[in-house]
């Protein structure tokens, strides 16, 4: 079995994957900020610092695969000037000291498999040329969050230059219980309110938390995979689609389907806003055509795993 090293295994991502790879046998090194303790023999921890640029090394030597996720969360906090520097900072940064790691550090990890998000892309109405969806080949968005993906992915760049296969997943919107937006979009229907934001015609392509993870172990366990591939389920859905079906299966027919006006989201949202109201579909037709298959393909499967 290999020894997986992960950036921002704390996280939403860390943690479910961090379980999946230790079921399957591998070990697992988490990088964290302070010292932690491990109380299973296949996890443990190691320090890294990135504002200083300072890291474990013998984590780095350890290491068959980097798992990298660490980033500020862009939906935490609204966009001041502070937290967007913050969120691209948290990620360039982060790479570059793995960069250094690896080009400095004698090794034996055979990939890094690095997040990023489908940001990159940007609104469906920008899309160039006019095709179904985005693709892995078309051009970052110059909004923040598209320039921010950019620069992410550009940072990891110069890992290939050490001899390292590096894939990078573009994230969708992740569904868990454990966290992300399915439980911010449970909330009002706990209440009996199925809360469509804005028009609700906006595309979400979103995965399942567990696609999620497999997608992560497919990268590292197949060396044919290298480059960008997008982390998406194949059948993304409207906002309205998504709100009325999980109000469904968590009410039957007991709830009030209200629409909360773009207004209300600016002013509780600020900038976030035009995230949270962006429609952008997003094709998952590369990895699939490299192997991968989705234990939950469509939205219904997914909320039948989620909502029990």
């Amino acid at each position: 079995m290999s020894t997986i090293l992960i950036t921002g295994g704390t996280g939403l991502i860390g943690s479910a994957l961090t379980d999946m790879l230790t079921a399957k046998g591998h070990k697992v090194i988490i990088l964290t900020r302070t010292e932690k303790t491990s109380k299973s023999n296949n996890i443990t921890f190691a320090t890294w610092d990135v504002k200083s640029q300072k890291i474990d090394e013998s984590a780095i030597s350890s290491a068959d695969y980097i798992v990298h996720l660490a980033g500020a969360g862009v939906a935490d906090k609204r966009w001041t000037s502070d937290r967007k520097k913050e969120i691209v900072e948290s990620r360039t940064q982060s790479g570059a000291l793995l960069v250094k790691a690896l080009q400095q550090v004698p090794n034996k990890v055979k990939a890094v498999i690095c997040a990023s998000a489908i940001g990159w892309y940007g609104k469906d109405e920008n899309r160039s040329p006019k095709k179904k969806a985005f693709t892995e080949d078309m051009r970052a968005d110059k909004e923040f969050l598209g320039e921010t993906c950019r620069l992410w992915e550009e940072s990891v760049e110069p890992i290939k230059e050490v001899g390292k296969r590096l894939v990078k997943l573009r994230i969708g919107i992740v569904l868990s219980n454990e966290g992300g937006a399915l439980p911010e979009f449970k909330k009002p229907v706990k209440f009996g309110i199925a809360g469509v934001l804005g028009s609700g015609k906006q595309v979400v392509s979103w995965i399942h938390i567990e696609d999620l993870c497999r997608t992560f172990i497919y990268a590292i366990e197949n060396e044919n995979l290298e480059g960008v591939y997008n982390a998406v389920a194949p059948t993304p859905v409207t906002n309205k689609e998504l709100t009325l079906l999980l109000a469904q299966k968590m009410k039957g027919r007991f709830f009030v389907h209200l629409h909360v006006p773009v207004f209300v989201l600016k002013v509780l949202l600020g900038e976030l806003s035009v995230e949270v109201l962006k429609s952008a579909t997003v094709s998952s037709e590369k990895i699939r055509s490299a192997g991968f298959t989705f234990l939950y393909p469509s939205i219904e499967s997914a909320l039948d795993n989620l909502i029990r």
